[in-house]
């Protein structure tokens, strides 16, 4: 018993040391991510994750557009092996939407069409619409408009506001997920958002190549809400949440409640219908019930590679060719996707607890390929 008592009194005397030196050398932001992760039994960020952080309301309009229901409605059931991946994958939501009308869709595990889950990266493909948003408004002049106009301490650089959607900005950031560490980490739990990012350097010729950084998409957010003038979720609101009908307020990840800088790498709280509305607007060349929210040359340029040697991206959005069809998407940790066929008029959202184990071919993995492949065969029959 004394044994016990003394291991004890060590380890407890370790675990104080390792506190006291997280908080010693600016790293107690591991901490938070600990109780926010592990403490709630899961391995990595989750879609249930929200709670647990400072959010700020994307607000709804007073009107509700709301999907239009197939004639032949749920008259599919889904494949066996959509139904075992569905399963095996953990998802929550598989939506199919044909000639903009909800054709099939299931909910899983409790959830359901209103049912909040974290966006997790598909907020880039809704920061890059509001960079476009606030292009078309006037507080951004164009693509090729320096960085350094709005932050002077990047005037060494030439990065401008189209590199950091298109994934070129130079940044030097590390995009690591499971690494503590790492300034992924670090911008997800740490407090003051803007600090972590405007510590970042550019260190590579901007605007050259394709290279995935969160820090890209966080930079941007920073961009458009000075250029504006406005808080992220409050643009969102009134850019494209009320135009387009949304069912239902939203929320989005602040760094903290003294700063309340949007997370705008990842983490917009929201459900698979109102997801879909951006797979919707983008089919649609920017229009909205016959409203222009977004100019239709930059959707195109949006959803074209920017760089021939990196065709899986355009500007905030991915794209990815199956089977002869041409998909545009927003992707998300964990298997979040809005799928896009414009030839087909078709719109697969897919929400969940784990995307498939495999490494992938060309930056995807393969649950992608089957939810397209099994939402064909589903039409087909």
């Amino acid at each position: 018993m004394k044994f016990i008592k003394k291991l004890l009194k060590w380890l407890a005397a370790i675990l104080a040391l390792i506190i006291i030196l997280l908080y010693v050398f600016d790293y107690d932001y591991i901490i938070k991510g600990v109780k926010v992760v592990y403490f709630t039994g899961h391995k990595t960020a989750f879609i249930d994750d929200y709670p647990y952080f400072e959010n700020d309301t994307i607000k709804k309009g007073t009107k509700v557009d709301e999907w239009p229901i197939h004639k032949n409605y749920n008259s599919v059931k889904p494949t066996e092996k959509l139904k075992k991946v569905n399963q095996d994958w953990g998802t929550i939501a598989y939506v199919i939407i044909k000639n903009d009308s909800i054709w099939f869709e299931k909910y899983y595990d409790g959830y359901n069409k209103d049912s909040k889950t974290n966006s997790f990266s598909m907020a880039k493909s809704i920061t890059s619409a509001l960079l476009g948003k606030a292009i078309m408004d006037g507080y951004i002049k164009n693509l090729d408009q320096p960085l350094s106009d709005f932050y002077p301490q990047y005037n060494y650089a030439k990065t401008t506001v189209g590199d950091l959607s298109s994934m070129a900005s130079g940044l030097d950031w590390v995009e690591h997920y499971t690494s503590p560490f790492s300034v992924t980490a670090r911008a997800n739990y740490d407090d003051d958002l803007a600090e972590t990012i405007l510590n970042q350097k550019v260190v590579k010729t901007p605007g050259v190549e394709f290279e995935y950084l969160s820090g890209s998409t966080a930079l941007l957010g920073m961009v458009i809400q000075k250029a504006t003038g406005k808080t992220l979720a409050n643009y969102l609101s009134e850019s494209f949440w009320k135009p387009m009908g949304a069912a239902n307020n939203a929320l989005w990840q602040l760094d903290d409640d003294k700063n309340r800088l949007a997370k705008t790498f990842c983490c917009i709280s929201s459900s698979a219908r109102d997801f879909a509305r951006f797979g919707k607007l983008y089919k649609d060349n920017g229009k909205w019930n016959g409203k222009q929210l977004l100019d239709s040359a930059f959707v195109k340029k949006s959803i074209t590679p920017r760089f021939k040697e990196s065709p899986e991206y355009g500007y905030g959005w991915w794209l990815k060719d199956v089977d002869n069809k041409h998909f545009f998407m927003m992707r998300g940790h964990l298997g979040q996707y809005v799928l896009v066929e414009p030839n087909d008029n078709l719109i697969i959202v897919r929400l969940g607890h784990k995307k498939s184990p495999d490494q992938g071919v060309g930056k995807f993995t393969n649950d992608i390929t089957v939810y397209i492949e099994e939402a064909y065969k589903m039409m087909n029959n």
